[in-house]
């Protein structure tokens, strides 16, 4: 997605910090005094400005009418009707989504409650991409002022789809788009989706030296993390599922990864994907019972805790783990 950054918005930054991720509109909000992001004009139109909705030069008129008056009012009330009158099949599928996304935008608070509301009621026919978009922004503003290359580059696993390979016995992810080459945007038609050419990998994020190259081409998501049990590039990953839960929830956890697969009891489990999620046998592959081709399939496990309520006066604030808590947690 291409964004445009409103002028002076990074002159109340510090000057030590290095910025990230200026694609993903984070410049276009504005903060609650909670820390939520604010939807505002400025990042509805940037939606307009992708491929999908810029009306092309055989656009009809009532395409490039709409296309027009969003423009000068994002939050223009949009009738089913106008939609329909539009000439090209493609056209009125994604300004039906668009249109559906940007109401769902408009009726939260705040981006965060938008995403939230997302997930307990079900994305419906919210595309992928959108969802990805809503992670990538509310990521950029949970790590505002982060300054380890490890958790932002753990971090994109959240909203890019990861290849993961073994080189020389180390676990590497590398961002498949870039891998692979750009693909259509699930959710919009092709036929009105312009693609991007991609680099192959160019390093792997798993030394202070590399790890530094990254902020001069977070947006290019081209660099690899090392995943490998024991290193850093799995502990960045649990410090970010830490803060994106706190930010979220307002719940402080605390995430340890594991670096043996070996007799851990799962009696509360939850993936990190919809795959993990759902295959629970394979997930526990840690039992003596489960196969070796079940627990090699386990790319990084975690034990995470939260503070139980404070107790009797004098007894002060214990913690837990999460398979300890009843139902009345």
């Amino acid at each position: 997605m291409l964004w445009y950054r409103r002028l002076g918005d990074l002159s109340s930054r510090r000057d030590c910090m290095q910025d990230f991720w200026l694609s993903c509109g984070h410049h276009l909000l504005d903060r609650d005094d909670g820390g939520g992001l604010l939807v505002t004009d400025e990042f509805l139109k940037a939606y307009l400005a992708r491929p999908e909705l810029a009306p092309p030069p055989d656009a009809c008129i009532v395409e490039r009418t709409l296309h027009a008056a969003l423009l000068a009012d994002p939050r223009r009330p949009v009738a089913a009707a106008e939609i329909a009158a539009i000439a090209d099949a493609d056209a009125r599928e994604n300004w039906s989504v668009m249109i559906a996304f940007r109401d769902h935008l408009v009726g939260h608070k705040t981006v965060e409650a938008a995403y939230l509301d997302l997930v307990r009621r079900g994305v419906g026919t919210t595309p992928p991409l959108f969802i990805n978009q809503l992670v990538h922004v509310i990521l950029r503003n949970v790590l505002d002022g982060c300054d380890d290359a490890f958790m932002l580059r753990a971090a994109e696993l959240f909203f890019r789809p990861q290849r993961l390979t073994v080189h020389d016995g180390s676990l590497i992810a590398a961002d498949e788009e870039t891998v692979a080459g750009a693909q259509p945007a699930a959710g919009l038609a092709a036929g009105r989706h312009a693609g991007l050419a991609c680099a192959p990998a160019r390093s792997t994020c798993s030394t202070s030296d590399n790890a530094e190259t990254y902020w001069e081409r977070s947006d290019l998501f081209d660099m690899a993390l090392d995943l490998t049990a024991g290193r850093r590039g799995l502990a960045a990953l649990g410090e970010v599922i830490e803060q994106w839960i706190t930010h979220l929830l307002s719940v402080e956890v605390e995430i340890e990864p594991l670096t043996e697969a070996t007799d851990v009891n799962l009696i509360w489990y939850v993936g990190l994907d919809a795959e993990a999620t759902s295959d629970r046998r394979c997930a526990c592959g840690t039992a003596r019972s489960s196969s070796e081709a079940a627990r090699e399939r386990i790319v990084g496990l975690y034990r995470l805790t939260v503070p139980r309520r404070r107790g009797r006066a004098g007894q002060g604030e214990r913690r837990t783990h999460l398979s300890d808590i009843g139902d009345d947690a």
